[in-house]
């Protein structure tokens, strides 16, 4: 696991991905103890809509308002941690953004840093991890959820540095 601490930025930006609202929650938390403005979240198609949607929908309940949000929807074919890093790092870019605090699972933030990092040499990115209710860095080989979370990710790893 990495993790860089927050640290002031032009912008939060949280991953999509995550089914259970932790990433979220520790974007709106960062932004609420003013290390950004603004708090941009991505998140691939689904049948509905988007992830999007029910992302912020789910901060809202848990008191966090919409307004604290900026809806980055992933185009079709972003399927990837890489093709998401380069979406986002273009929008930042035409933006002006020289800085983020990057969110995102506590088991998914090593390899999200190397491609973020690889994808975006002039962005500085502070990666923050967010908990996960099944995975634990200290404990995931006690349980299966655990175990198949690390080799899951370690297989994506291996694959991103082979280049996706």
């Amino acid at each position: 696991m990495e993790d860089d601490g927050a640290a002031k930025a032009d912008a939060i930006v949280v991953l999509g991905g995550d089914a259970y609202g932790t990433r979220i929650i520790r974007g709106a938390e960062l932004a609420k103890s003013g290390y950004a403005p603004r708090v941009l979240v991505s998140g691939p198609a689904n049948l509905l809509g988007n992830d999007t949607d029910a992302t912020v929908l789910y901060a809202g309940k848990k008191g966090y308002p919409a307004s604290l949000f900026e809806v980055l929807p992933l185009p079709e074919g972003t399927n990837s941690t890489r093709t998401e890093a380069q979406y986002i790092g273009r929008r930042l870019r035409e933006q002006g953004m020289g800085s983020i605090d990057l969110v995102t699972s506590n088991y998914h933030t090593r390899r999200a840093a190397w491609l973020w990092r690889k994808e975006n040499p002039g962005l500085r990115v502070n990666v923050v991890p967010a908990p996960d209710p099944y995975f634990s860095p200290e404990t995931w080989f006690k349980s299966r959820e655990g175990q198949a979370t690390f080799l899951l990710e370690w297989t994506k790893t291996v694959a991103s540095r082979l280049g996706d």
